[in-house]
């Protein structure tokens, strides 16, 4: 007797087109061998003909140890210099990953404010259109090297779902290290897993804490909550998970956080 099988997501199987991002701790450092695992889900959901754009933080982290530095600069420049050293780095591994399944990465660097004004928005929709018409996957990144916003005051989750909604998205998947959104901090008592999030919900119930935990990056739970609340506004469903379970989430299964857009 065979067993049921698992419940899935149709929403996430059905979608056409996904937007994946990851944060600089999941790819970096110690955790810099989950570019592969990240490269094998994102592989499998574009030979399925999903249209695929991930968007990638990473590049001041990955270029401290270039830099010979022991932690993240404080001031600007060295920020801005670790980003233009790690930048290169990190979209080479991407694509000597994705070379395993003779896929191509187009790298595109933008700013928030570029998604925000008309004309290099127009002109960031056009190439990205044109990147996916050709079966190329691009992989986004803030443009730290030049732009402070990111490196200052959040992470590349507003980003994502600024690329989601200009491109209008099916589905936005929200990489960290950890599983899902809780009630409170995961590691305090009492903390419940939150499943499902109607778009009308504010979460005004829910106590915040940082999501990432290596010191390279500058992301939280409130710029997960408003990257997806911003996405799901567009009518873009949002998954929050964690980066290890990629596979499971671009898959269907039933994992992490579900954001339900408006409709």
């Amino acid at each position: 007797m065979s067993l049921p099988a698992a419940p899935r997501r149709r929403e996430v199987t059905d979608a056409k087109r996904i937007v994946v991002k990851v944060g600089s701790s999941s790819i970096s450092g110690a955790n810099v061998g989950q570019i592969g695992p990240l490269v094998d889900a994102l592989a499998e959901a574009h030979g399925r003909g999903v249209e695929v754009i991930l968007v990638s933080s990473g590049a001041i982290a990955t270029g401290i140890p270039y830099l010979q530095l022991d932690s993240r600069p404080t001031d600007l420049a060295t920020q801005q210099a670790a980003a233009a050293v790690g930048q290169n780095i990190l979209i080479y591994r991407y694509q000597e990953s994705l070379r395993r399944y003779e896929i191509v990465a187009g790298q595109v660097l933008l700013t928030a404010g570029d998604l925000e004004n008309a004309t290099p928005r127009s002109n960031a929709q056009r190439a990205m259109e044109r990147l996916l018409g050709l079966r190329i996957l691009p992989i986004v990144n803030e443009n730290d090297t030049v732009a402070t916003h990111e490196i200052r005051f959040g992470d590349n989750d507003r980003l994502a779902a600024l690329v989601s909604e200009l491109i209008a998205a099916d589905l936005l998947v929200l990489l960290s290290d950890v599983d899902a959104l809780y009630t409170r901090p995961p590691q305090l008592p009492g903390a419940r897993r939150i499943e499902n999030v109607p778009f009308s919900d504010d979460l005004s119930g829910v106590e915040l804490g940082d999501i990432g935990s290596a010191g390279v990056g500058t992301g939280g739970a409130g710029t997960k909550i408003a990257a997806a609340k911003l996405a799901a506004a567009s009518g873009t469903a949002v998954l929050l998970a964690s980066t290890a379970q990629v596979a499971a989430a671009l898959s269907g299964e039933v994992v992490g956080t579900w954001f339900e857009p408006a409709t």
